[in-house]
Order: structure tokens, then sequence, then C-alpha cells
């Protein structure tokens, strides 16, 4: 029953990417859709939703079982991105965004598997300073900071967020196994970029 709510929880956090996406893709500046993009993360942290890219960060902090729900929030995201897309595509606003999205599904996808990686891995530690920022931080004000930062800089310098990359794909009908390979690309990248600073912070706390 637990890991039902788990599932449930995840579909809700990528259909809330799926709609900071959506404002992303509905203005022309990539500044303020950045911006707009954050409502998605703040969705998230809000609620207490299950984004993968945000509980990935904690897997060396959790007994093994959190790595099976960490598997089963990625799924959920896939699950709640797709939907999200779908109901979008049966809208007046779905054809516009759909073909926006093309150029940057294009883009991705006809990029390196390194390339793509390295940049997984730099968007995941913006996340985690964004995520665990917003859970640390004892001022308001900084705690939305931190989520606002997190995201704005991971869009702004074109990284790679494995779940937004669901919405993505799902919207611009793109999905073949070579886009399920960059996707997973992706999410080994995020991985890895979300363990950093924890591992670090590990290291430091046993060490002292």
């Amino acid at each position: 029953m637990e890991r039902l709510k788990t599932f449930i929880f995840a579909i809700l956090a990528g259909a809330a990417i799926g709609i900071g996406g959506a404002a992303f893709l509905s203005v022309e500046s990539k500044v303020l859709g950045s911006v707009l993009f954050t409502v998605g993360l703040f969705t998230v942290c809000t609620f207490g939703l299950n984004l993968y890219t945000g509980k990935v960060c904690y897997v060396f902090e959790n007994p093994l079982g959190y790595t099976i729900d960490v598997l089963i929030i990625w799924l959920g995201n896939l699950v709640g991105t797709f939907l999200c897309a779908q109901l979008f595509l049966l809208t007046r606003i779905g054809p516009a965004m759909a073909e926006k999205v093309m150029g940057i599904c294009d883009m991705k996808l006809s990029d390196g598997l390194l390339s793509i990686f390295i940049l997984a891995i730099f968007c995941n530690v913006m996340i985690f300073i964004g995520v665990d920022g917003y859970k640390r931080c004892q001022h308001e004000i900084g705690k939305y900071l931190a989520l606002f930062f997190g995201v704005v800089v991971f869009i702004l310098c074109g990284f790679e967020h494995c779940v937004a990359n669901m919405f993505y794909f799902s919207l611009g009908g793109v999905w073949s196994a070579k886009a399920f390979g960059y996707l997973i690309i992706m999410t080994l990248g995020n991985g890895v970029g979300g363990v950093i600073f924890p591992l670090i912070r590990m290291w430091k706390e046993k060490k002292a």
C-alpha cells in the first residue's frame, strides 16, 4: 500500500513537471520560461510529491529498500509526464507546444551520449542544491530562492533533466529505442550528479 502511494505521488510529480514544461514552451523568452518552469519543482517540494531527480540524491543516506522506491518513482514520473503531455495534445494549445518542442527533442537526440551524460550530472547538482536548500534553509525566502536558482540555472545552461525530457519526448511524440536509450543515460547522469554533494557531506561528517 505504501509503495502504491509512492507511485501515485510520483505520477503527480511527473504531471507537475509537465505543467512547468508547458509554461516554459508557452513563452518566447528562455529566461522567463526558465523562471516559470520553477512551478514544477515548487509544487513537488511544497506538496511532498515524489520526483526522481530529487529523491535519488539521498540513496546513500537510506536503507536498500529506498533504491526500489526510487525506481518506482522514476516509473511514476514517466507515467505522469506522458499523461500530462497527452492531455495537452487534446487541447488547442497542444499542437503549438508540440511543434515548438520538436526542435528541442531533435537537438537532444542528435547530441553525443557523453555530452548528454555530463549535462545530466550538472543538472542534478543544481537540483540537489535546490531541493536540499529548500529542506534545510531556516529562512523562508532562502528556501524558495534555492528552488529558483536550482531550476533557472539548469535550464539556462542547457543541462539535462530526465523527467523534463520525459515530458518533452512525450509531447513531441519522438519515443523510440534511441530516445529511450538517451533517457536512460540522462537518468544515470542525474543519479551521479545528485549524490556528489551528499557523499561529500557524509564523508565530511564521518571525518569530523
